[in-house]
């Protein structure tokens, strides 16, 4: 769905994994991070400077991107917060591009194991879209059981275009 050498905006790129699979495959790849430490180990994998950011305060050129991926990474953020996140995400991006987005599927939010999540369902990940003021046309959306064996699990998955 991307153009050759498209431009990734990957958000909350962890360990690096993804970045590393979108450039071995001759894509130009924005990574960030909120951790310092994930953000060095994915500097190493991948072979370029990750920048330190949280997404409230993540500044970047708008229009700039063919495809942001937000691999379980916005779901750290409350629900209030998802809008105006979503929104500025949005404006990075360019006319046309892709976005993937994945939520733990529900409802849920609080503190679960150390951490705060916002899971979503259909309704309220469309909830977010609407409060954003953005639009996003979704391409597929899907329901997913965790990968890993000893998660139950499961995940909405969103694919978009701008």
């Amino acid at each position: 769905m991307l153009p050759k050498n498209a431009n990734i905006l990957d958000l909350g790129c962890g360990s690096g994994r993804d970045s590393l699979y979108f450039l071995e495959r001759g894509y130009a790849v924005t990574a960030v991070d909120g951790s310092v430490e994930l953000a060095d180990f994915a500097s190493e994998l991948i072979g370029q400077k990750v920048i330190v950011a949280d997404f409230k305060n993540l500044v970047l050129p708008s229009s700039s991107f063919d495809a942001v991926w937000a691999s379980a990474s916005l779901l750290h953020l409350t629900f209030k917060e998802l809008p105006d996140i979503v929104a500025k995400i949005i404006d990075f991006a360019k006319t046309g591009a892709i976005f993937y987005l994945s939520f733990k599927y529900g409802d849920f939010e609080g503190e679960r194991g150390g951490r705060y999540y916002t899971d979503l369902d259909e309704e309220r990940f469309a909830k977010i879209l609407q409060k954003s003021g953005h639009h996003l046309e979704i391409i597929e959306q899907w329901i997913a059981k965790d990968v890993r064996p000893e998660k139950s699990e499961r995940w909405l998955n969103t694919l978009a275009r701008k």
